[in-house]
């Protein structure tokens, strides 16, 4: 069968990976995305009911900021069938990505694809998205349904103020999203504060407050935005942490994450 036969969010392989952590199971998915072939981790906890989804969105490009399966696990271990995708180019996928621009679909054909697996309950699919993932998971929820509520983690919400902060990253973001002078709208589209009026999904922002690669005031101007649109949001900073948090304060955070996605779901239901 030739991949333009194949439809976009179509599972094409399951393949179990050994996991370190009983009574969870780890498979590397591969579907298929604007044509591509892509890959993502899955972690589904043991149990025999259908259980409620999420997906993870991480940060960072490339090699820097790749899906860490202990994370995975561990958000799998509260109770919810995970999906972390790679995005395009990692691990053995297909094309290149784009820091939020086309790798988007990667996330946006996720959520059908997750939505068909036998281990997840119907109804919409919980976003987190650490660091430049919340640029994908928002996106997500401006231009898909089926997802919702969302988690903001240690976000980038404005790429402009990214390029200004992040000397370091300059020459990446000229290279893959353009000069913020040229190619204002591909920066816009990468910057959630910029139309959080057009997300109808209760939003979620964690932040430390000594972030040196996601400055805080990200944090500040999302909740700012959404505070002005009138919009459901929740914001925790934690004092004093930098862009990860250590391991203790990491679980406290996925503790009062997961939560609030459980508060915000039975709501819905």
């Amino acid at each position: 069968m030739s991949i333009a036969q194949l439809q976009d969010g179509q599972l094409i392989d399951r393949e179990q990976i050994r996991c370190f952590v009983k009574h969870i199971s780890l498979f590397i998915l591969t579907y298929v995305s604007q044509g591509l072939k892509v890959k993502g981790l899955l972690a589904v906890p043991e149990g025999t009911s259908p259980q409620p989804a999420v997906i993870y969105c991480r940060g960072g490009i490339k090699r820097v900021g790749m899906v860490r399966k202990r994370r995975i696990i561990s958000m799998a271990k509260r109770g919810y069938v995970v999906f972390a995708p790679y995005y395009r180019g990692n691990e053995g996928g297909e094309g290149r990505e784009d820091f939020g621009g086309e790798d988007r679909y990667d996330l946006f054909h996720a959520i059908p694809m997750v939505q068909s697996l036998e281990e997840v309950q119907p109804g919409p699919v919980s976003l987190i998205g650490f660091s430049r993932g919340a640029v994908m998971v928002m996106r997500a929820a401006r231009e898909c349904s089926g997802v919702g509520p969302v988690v903001v983690w240690s976000g980038v919400s404005d790429m402009l103020d990214t390029y200004e902060q992040r000397v370091d990253l300059r020459r990446m973001l000229k290279r893959v999203v353009g000069h913020p002078k040229k190619e204002i709208e591909a920066y816009v589209d990468r910057s959630p504060a910029h139309w959080v009026h057009e997300i109808d999904t209760p939003i979620y922002i964690i932040h430390g407050t000594l972030d040196s690669q996601v400055d805080i005031s990200h944090a500040k101007k999302l909740a700012a935005a959404l505070e002005q649109a009138g919009k459901s949001y929740t914001m925790a900073l934690f004092t004093g942490l930098e862009h990860r948090f250590p391991r203790k304060e990491d679980e406290k955070a996925l503790d009062d994450v997961f939560a609030w996605l459980r508060e915000k779901n039975q709501h819905k239901h």
